[in-house]
């Protein structure tokens, strides 16, 4: 967060840049859910809300009457602690609360914010909750963006809508980073609010690791890079892919990136600006870990781990923040890892199971919301955030 904004301007600041990213849609944008992984954008707006109500307002004003007794069976997510709530499968079912009736709860819900900070005292556990608080909207936003763009990109009129950020910047190129074997600390240091730092639970504990000589590319895979694997055949040929992302290709009929359409003999893309050619010097988006893996098989190279990665960003850095980086780590807990009392603690212990640890950021992630620590997971078949490739040398 910015030091010099009081925590009521934190908060506005970061409230207002979800409603941002939601201007250029239609009200009819707001209801669509195509797949169980895309949530509406109307319900982002609603959970966001609904965690500085049952999480902050609810407890720790005095008085504080809720808006609407259902919302928290409409709006909650995954926190078995707080209650019953509606499938995920099933968000984007429901018509009511309107998108009207979502708004005025946010405004309701930042009006009692914004009276709450201005007027409480506060607890370092209370401050820690903000801090999460304030994070846990902006991995939303994230999300929005590309629940948003999964929505419009198989609308088949491909729609166009503006959005706060340029998608396939140019790729920036750097030399190769190396780290020499030996034993590096791994995982956010300096918690704390008095030191200005802000981690999830799943950053700590630091620890030590050992590795090896490694090198890592200092660019992203380029799309005209990639689109050498696919005219290769890379789609055709199971001896690039892991048995389970040769199933995943085999039963989806992927052959290329998500939002990719080749048309009359050239690759297009789908892009907030609509549909554009694909543009060989940006850096690949939206590919998934099997497809990552096979890429870099395919050319005698290898993903990282994050431990690597990690690494290779104390040496002196590599360029990272245009897409999330795929590595070759399951997402496990770091040695001391303590799962924390209360719904709080279901946060990202509890998905520590079956999913793949991305590093860096994207360029729909928030401002001031990544470091060299943030430890991103999905599962290794998801495609729809802005995912690219860094190889790493055998």
């Amino acid at each position: 967060m910015i030091a010099e904004q009081t925590l009521t301007e934190q908060y506005l600041r970061v409230r207002a840049h979800s409603e941002t990213i939601c201007r250029g849609l239609e009200t009819e944008d707001y209801v669509v859910q195509p797949i169980a992984d895309v949530s509406p954008p109307k319900w982002h707006l609603g959970h966001t809300t609904w965690f500085w109500e049952t999480f902050l307002l609810t407890p720790n004003l005095p008085g504080y009457r809720i808006f609407h007794e259902d919302f928290s069976y409409v709006f909650n997510s995954y926190y078995e602690t707080v209650g019953k709530r509606v499938l995920r499968t099933n968000r984007g079912n429901l018509s009511r609360p309107t998108v009207a009736g979502v708004y005025a709860y946010r405004a309701y819900v930042d009006e009692h914010m914004s009276r709450f900070l201005d007027t409480a005292t506060f607890s370092d556990d209370l401050l820690a909750l903000i801090d999460i608080g304030l994070n846990h909207e902006q991995q939303h936003q994230e999300l929005l963006i590309t629940d948003i763009k999964y929505i419009l990109g198989h609308n088949p009129l491909l729609p166009a809508v503006d959005m706060p950020f340029v998608e396939y910047p140019a790729l920036v190129i750097a030399p190769p980073v190396s780290i020499e074997s030996g034993i590096y600390t791994i995982g956010f240091q300096h918690h704390g609010r008095e030191n200005g730092a802000f981690c999830f639970d799943n950053e700590l504990n630091a620890h030590k690791v050992y590795l090896n000589d490694t090198q890592l590319s200092g660019n992203l895979v380029t799309s005209g890079e990639y689109c050498a694997f696919i005219e290769a055949g890379g789609y055709q040929n199971f001896r690039h892919w892991l048995s389970d992302g040769w199933a995943w290709v085999n039963t989806n009929g992927v052959q290329a990136p998500l939002y990719w359409h080749k048309i009359e003999g050239k690759w297009w893309y789908y892009t907030f600006d609509g549909l554009k050619p694909v543009d060989p010097d940006a850096p690949v988006s939206h590919v998934c870990q099997y497809e990552t893996d096979a890429y870099a098989r395919w050319k005698g190279q290898r993903l990282p781990t994050e431990f690597e990665w990690e690494a290779c960003t104390q040496s002196g850095g590599i360029n990272w923040g245009t897409r999330w980086e795929w590595t070759n780590s399951a997402y496990l807990p770091y040695p001391g890892f303590v799962t924390a009392e209360g719904a709080v603690g279901e946060y990202n212990g509890k998905f520590m199971s079956g999913q793949l640890v991305l590093r860096g950021a994207s360029v729909a992630t928030p401002e001031g919301h990544s470091r060299p620590t943030y430890r991103n997971f999905f599962q290794p078949d998801k495609q729809w955030q802005f995912t690219g490739i860094r190889l790493a040398n055998p």
